[in-house]
């Protein structure tokens, strides 16, 4: 029977493999919580169950299937990077990314070379072949990047596009430079080479997109089951990557990259539940991935780096990103503010690192020495991208106004009267709220009360173009259709997750058939009142209040002074809001600010009782002939 440990010490190939998982999950996990970076933290935990503790050492463990295993998995990657590049999330970034992909990846290219060459020491030889990887500033960093910042929609699509589509660039520009290198080591004849690369890339085409063309036409037409339609996913993925990288090393990243790219915009009715699956593999294959390569980092392979790879990181991170994408975008209509935060935002991610260290041996293969620094440089370049770029990214682009900023924006659905005034007690906590629904008479009371809108639907591809839905982290479904509130909550659990997603409770269908699974919809609040219950409460005289807890008014204070008041939420000191449960009660702390319903305050009552008076002489006026002015519309 196996053990832990080997006799060398070395942790036993099913503990490792489990100790791979159990750190990076745990490692993204823990990220979460206190709201850090997780590439930082995954890469924190592989040197130290690595190169320090020496618990986990990949090569000794996983032997020649470890390379394999860090190919597939970047393939996969990719494929799923290539799953959310939908032309219709492109819109008006599509000339910035174009330009960033034809003019910015050979500038790039050129600049990180020449960085390589004059800064870090290495020939020409191993500086080409590397500067075409650097083109690459990794998917697999990008994404949760953006996801922690919560960045504008169009420089998030910008870096989106310009990461997944420069991955298998960079991959084929490094074996490009790697040709020509032969040819110039070897006898072998320039036309032969050339030749061979453009066999690779036509054939990386050809099996992509016929693939994906061929995935998206099967599922269209009903050859695949429901539930074989992802394992087919995973062996036509497997099989076209397979075959595209025999005929050309690398090429099968382009291939798998087009296959995504079309089955995104094939139109399938499944593809969200395809996307969200790839979506959960690919965490895992990240965190994975992370661990293994960092564990295999060696001091001694660390050694060889002296005082050039730091300068050699200044001058990328400071000249060779930024000077290639502030000439790529010069002339677009993409604003100075955006420039500046794509172009100093170059994180470099797992598809480098791999990359690298597989030319870097082959390099090493050739005779050329230096070809050995190119992984520990890779390495060095990585972990500082990662760090620096995962604790500044989303301070700079709220320096920038490009992000949601630290408050918690809260989306409303539906615009009844409970809601607008939900909206405008909100906006008194200064959150950033909205207020969505299908009917335009209904938002009138919101614009009025100056809280933004959304005309339309939702879900629809117009709300995914106009509303920052990054900007909101709350969604309150308070419509008066039940069944409408219950898919928007489900349909958005899992972008926004599903403890952020309240609504309002369903009416109690007598009969089975109508009823709801109550596995669905949103979490219940603290009134745990319907639609109808929830406007009559209001149209009763009851007003949402704020109150804010201090020294001398304490929570006891607050339920002495409001003892009819159901407390909704809460807003600590940090800007964390909560909404509260039902039975639930808010904290006793000071600077707490607590969200209310209740009776409302005398003088509000007979202010409201003087502007109904008002009304009603008006109608009375107007039923004996004399007509009422007529408030101009408004619309915002």
């Amino acid at each position: 029977m196996a053990t832990a440990q080997t006799a060398a010490g070395v942790l036993d190939p099913v503990v490792a493999f489990a100790l791979v998982g159990a750190l990076g999950v745990g490692g993204q996990w823990l990220a979460w919580r206190l709201r850090l970076p997780a590439i930082v933290l995954m890469l924190a935990a592989g040197l130290i169950v690595g190169p320090v503790l020496g618990l986990l050492d990949p090569q000794a463990q996983f032997g020649d299937m470890l390379t394999p295993m860090i190919a597939i998995a970047v393939a996969i990657i990719l494929f799923e990077g290539g799953l959310t590049l939908d032309f219709h999330s492109l819109s008006d970034a599509a000339k910035g990314v174009r330009r960033l992909v034809v003019i910015g990846a050979p500038l790039g290219w050129l600049a990180s070379a020449c960085a390589l060459h004059f800064v870090a020491g290495l020939s020409w030889a191993s500086s080409a072949v590397f500067g075409g990887i650097m083109i690459v500033t990794g998917p697999t960093v990008i994404a949760p990047l953006l996801r922690q910042a919560k960045l504008a929609r169009r420089p998030a699509a910008l870096l989106q596009w310009e990461a997944i589509v420069n991955d298998p660039v960079g991959a084929l520009a490094a074996v490009l430079a790697f040709e020509v290198v032969v040819v110039a080591q070897t006898a072998t004849g320039a036309g032969h080479a050339v030749q061979e690369l453009l066999i690779g890339i036509g054939v990386a085409s050809v099996l992509g997109l016929a693939a994906g063309a061929g995935i998206a036409q099967s599922f269209k037409r009903g050859f695949v089951p429901e539930y074989m339609k992802v394992p087919v996913l995973f062996v036509v993925l497997l099989g076209v990557f397979a075959l595209s990288d025999s005929v050309l090393h690398e090429s099968g990243l382009l291939a798998v990259t087009l296959m995504g790219l079309w089955i995104a915009n094939a139109g399938l009715p499944s593809f969200t539940e395809l996307y969200r699956f790839k979506e959960h593999a690919t965490v895992l294959l990240v965190s994975g991935v992370f661990i293994l390569l960092a564990a295999g980092m060696s001091f001694e392979r660390l050694a060889v780096l002296d005082w050039r790879a730091f300068a050699f990181v200044a001058v990328v991170i400071l000249v060779a990103r930024p000077l290639p994408v502030l000439i790529a975008l010069a002339l677009t209509n993409v604003p100075w503010k955006e420039r500046l935060l794509v172009a100093f935002t170059g994180p470099r991610g797992v598809v480098l690192v791999a990359v690298a260290g597989l030319f870097g041996e082959r390099l090493a293969g050739l005779g050329i020495s230096d070809g050995e620094r190119i992984a520990p440089l890779a390495f060095v370049l990585v972990a500082a991208t990662v760090v620096l770029h995962g604790f500044t990214l989303t301070p700079f682009a709220r320096l920038l106004g490009l992000s949601a900023g630290e408050k918690p924006g809260v989306l409303i659905l539906g615009g009844s009267r409970w809601s607008v005034e939900l909206a405008v007690a909100l906006k008194k906590m200064e959150l950033p709220v909205m207020i969505a629904d299908t009917n335009h008479a209904r938002l009138r009371s919101a614009r009025e009360a100056g809280v933004p809108v959304f005309f339309g639907d939702i879900l629809s591809e117009a709300a995914e173009e106009r509303v920052e839905l990054m900007a909101y982290e709350k969604l309150i479904c308070a419509s008066e259709n039940d069944p409408y509130n219950t898919l928007v909550a489900t349909d958005l659990a899992p972008e926004l997750g599903r403890d952020n997603i309240f609504q309002l409770k369903r009416v109690k269908q007598t009969s089975t058939r109508h009823a709801l699974p109550a596995t669905l919809g949103g979490k219940p609040l603290a009134l745990h009142q319907t639609y109808m219950e929830a406007n009559a409460q209001i149209a009763g005289g009851d007003e949402f209040r704020v109150s804010t807890l201090s020294e001398e008014y304490r929570l006891d204070d607050w339920r002495a002074k409001l003892p009819e008041a159901v407390a909704l939420a809460e807003l600590g000191p940090g800007g964390r809001l909560r909404f509260l449960a039902p039975d639930e009660t808010p904290q006793d702390r000071v600077g707490m600010k607590i969200l209310s319903i209740g009776p409302a305050r005398p003088e509000r009552k007979s202010g409201e009782d003087a502007r109904e008076a008002r009304e009603a002489k008006i109608a009375s006026q107007s039923n004996a002939g004399t007509t009422a002015p007529t408030p101009p519309a408004q619309d915002g």
